[in-house]
């Protein structure tokens, strides 16, 4: 017998697939931008202390958005194939538990937060709200993954706040470009269940943006890496920022023939290819100050 969300040896395996600890993901998808952020606001390497404040609360707030987002959906993933086999889908572990173990991870999260200033633990509020509505938004409007852009962009104000203890105007271009990201990945994440979603009627960009899916997610992913030239024009940035910003546009080419024919498994594909997407950008940058 378990109390509470404490697990027996045989959930704690229910508890690392709950919190997507065994799929890392979309913990590198918000770490990387935080980075950004993070580099961007020091011009260089962060103070070491705000660097690790904020590499575990990415890894606190992801996993809390994953539990948040399970517990919404707990009566439609084992309709969709790939989410069938999620813990609370399957009865390995009940809503209290999630509820309660939700409460541990944004508790903590919250408590790094303190390690900061006044203007970082004001914005925080507005990450959890964002955060905590994601999962819900699939219900009323086909727009979910523009709230979870807001959700995965958030960190980079924060980051901003935490380091150089201001917003500056470069914040909301770099904000703006992740969130346009955001909404591109995530759009060919929705191709991946978009029949699903149609039957339980499940709302995504995917299914909003239709047969003009793939044309729409191009535009995003153009608007993105203009944002961060105008990031990198404002910065003064130099030429080994630009390169990983090359190398991001010919990852979104890759993607882009990925999803030519909209199935299951090469939309997934690219959305986990995002994942080296950020990284070069961030490489880039890092390179480029260090430079």
């Amino acid at each position: 017998m378990t109390l509470g969300f404490l697990p027996s040896r045989a959930q704690w395996g229910a508890y690392i697939r709950l919190a997507r600890w065994d799929r890392l993901i979309g913990t590198w998808l918000l770490l990387w931008p935080t980075l950004w952020a993070l580099w961007w606001a020091a011009s260089g390497v962060p103070d070491i202390d705000t660097l690790v404040i904020f590499i575990f609360g990415v890894f606190a707030m992801r996993a809390a958005g994953c539990v948040i987002n399970d517990f919404a959906d707990r009566n439609f993933d084992g309709h969709v194939q790939r989410t069938k086999a999620r813990p609370l889908a399957t009865g390995e572990l009940n809503e209290a538990q999630a509820l309660i173990f939700f409460a541990f991870l944004v508790i903590s999260a919250f408590l790094l937060v303190l390690l900061t200033n006044p203007l970082t633990i004001k914005l925080s509020i507005g990450g959890l709200l964002l955060a905590s509505m994601y999962p819900f938004m699939k219900r009323y409007t086909h727009l979910p993954q523009v709230v979870l852009g807001g959700a995965f962009s958030w960190a980079i104000p924060m980051a901003f706040a935490a380091q150089a203890n201001q917003i500056p105007l470069l914040v909301w271009v770099i904000f703006t470009a992740n969130l346009l990201w955001t909404v591109a990945y995530d759009t060919m994440y929705a191709m991946e269940d978009r029949e699903d979603d149609l039957k339980i009627g499940i709302k995504s960009t995917a299914i909003l943006f239709g047969r003009y899916d793939k044309l729409i997610i191009g535009l995003l992913q153009i608007a993105t890496l203009v944002l961060l030239v105008i990031a990198g024009v404002l910065s003064q940035r130099g030429l080994c920022f630009y390169l990983g910003l090359a190398l991001m546009a010919g990852l979104f080419v890759y993607q882009q023939w990925r999803i030519r024919d909209r199935a299951r498994g090469p939309c997934l594909k690219a959305f986990l290819n995002n994942h080296y997407a950020g990284m070069a950008v961030f490489i880039g940058l890092a390179l480029d100050y260090a430079l």
